[in-house]
């Protein structure tokens, strides 16, 4: 089976087949197990569910991922249906991304001509992962973003039973899950540079997820998801959390009074909370060769560096595009100029928001943004973009000798 060619999912089905339905859809608390144990639950599938080989090719880890999604989605229809009915599962499916993209000339633009209900799903499925973008083939796509592509699975799971606002859902999962990973980085009584960095991301990205609150005046207790969510949502949680906190393989005094402060508040015992950690650090020691992020000391300045470097290379590729929709938006191109010189105001700020989206819905390479994670990224594109002004918007731009700018 090749996941990158057409008619891909027949084939896998083909393949899922042969096998016990009940081993390759466990119950709920097996299947997610395995996804942890496979790597998708923390961003990088290793592998797939079906404990046997289902291809001859060497798949690469977005390969790998869109496979276990696709997977995932399938399990929570027949979970929740009790029916196995593949083809109105993909069906629903469908409805799910349609909702998801609802507004967006996002990826259902990309399935038009497509013959067959499968067919539409590989591309949506491909087009939510981004593929084709030279950048996520490359290795730049942070860990957290593919983390968050089970935020895909839990507002499926919701959904079925209400599709009208799986996206609301899915904006509050994520909203959530961003929050409590803020919190687990400021638990440290020792911060150092990356997480500093992280941190001041987090709370700028606060900005745009629509909150209430400030993040620096967030509290555990604020976070209402973490008591109203069900338990597949508050394991996910707990999983996450735990990945931010992580640190050379060890967790420290006060990072785990923060996860077992967080299990209590999930309905979760401490007991639990070791059989996750001790699940993590397997995973982690198990493959430390064959994955890049765990090669690194530190997991945060990967996840910053590989941000920043993302949307640095983005803009550079989008300049020219970039700088003419900016230059069409008049109160967009002030307020981004004014950004330079006062903090905005929360109405300024969502202003920029909506209309930093709607220029990255136009130009394709930016829809990254649109993605699991990409509201986290955000902050960092509107922090560069007053870079590619026009120097007569910024007053305090000096000029080199070589005509350039500083």
């Amino acid at each position: 089976m090749n996941p990158s060619a057409s008619d891909w999912i027949a084939k896998y089905l083909s393949i899922l087949d042969r096998y016990r339905f009940e081993e390759n859809f466990p119950k709920e608390e097996i299947l997610y197990n395995r996804l942890r144990h496979v790597g998708f639950v923390y961003g990088i599938s290793l592998n797939t569910l079906p404990k046997d080989k289902i291809s001859e090719l060497t798949l690469t880890r977005e390969e790998y991922t869109k496979v276990n999604l696709f997977h995932a989605l399938l399990w929570v229809y027949f979970a929740e249906t009790k029916s196995q009915d593949v083809s109105k599962a993909i069906e629903r499916i469908l409805d799910f991304y349609e909702v998801l993209d609802k507004g967006k000339t996002g990826f259902l633009a990309k399935i038009a001509l497509s013959t067959s209900p499968t067919q539409k799903l590989e591309k949506v499925l491909a087009a939510r992962l981004q593929e084709t973008n030279t950048l996520l083939k490359k290795g730049v796509s942070g860990i957290l973003t593919y983390a968050l592509l089970f935020v895909d699975v839990l507002a499926f799971k919701h959904a079925l039973t209400d599709l009208n606002s799986a996206k609301e859902h899915a904006e509050s999962i994520e909203s959530t899950v961003i929050r409590c990973c803020y919190l687990a980085l400021n638990a440290k009584k020792i911060k150092n540079k990356y997480d500093r960095l992280l941190i001041e991301l987090f709370e700028s990205s606060a900005h745009y997820l629509k909150a209430q609150t400030s993040a620096s005046g967030m509290q555990l207790d604020m976070l209402y998801r973490l008591t109203e969510g069900d338990l597949l949502e508050k394991k996910y949680l707990l999983d996450i959390a735990s990945i931010t906190v992580w640190e050379d393989h060890k967790i420290d005094e006060e990072e785990r009074l923060f996860l077992v402060q967080l299990s209590i508040k999930l309905g979760f015992s401490e007991a639990f909370l070791n059989e996750h950690l001790s699940m993590l650090s397997n995973f982690m020691i198990d493959n430390k060769t064959s994955i890049t992020f765990f090669e690194y000391s530190n997991p945060v300045k990967l996840f910053y560096n590989q941000s920043v470097g993302t949307v640095k290379l983005l803009i550079l590729r989008n300049k020219k595009r970039l700088i003419t929709e900016l230059q069409q938006s008049g109160e967009l191109l002030v307020l981004l100029t004014e950004s330079t010189t006062r903090e905005l105001s929360e109405v300024e700020k969502n202003k920029i928001q909506q209309q930093i989206l709607d220029i990255c819905k136009t130009i394709p390479s930016l829809a990254v943004f649109l993605l699991p994670g990409g509201m986290l990224l955000l902050p960092i594109l509107i922090k560069f973009i007053p870079k590619l002004l026009p120097s007569a918007f910024d007053e305090n731009r000096i000029e080199n000798n070589q005509g350039g700018t500083k």
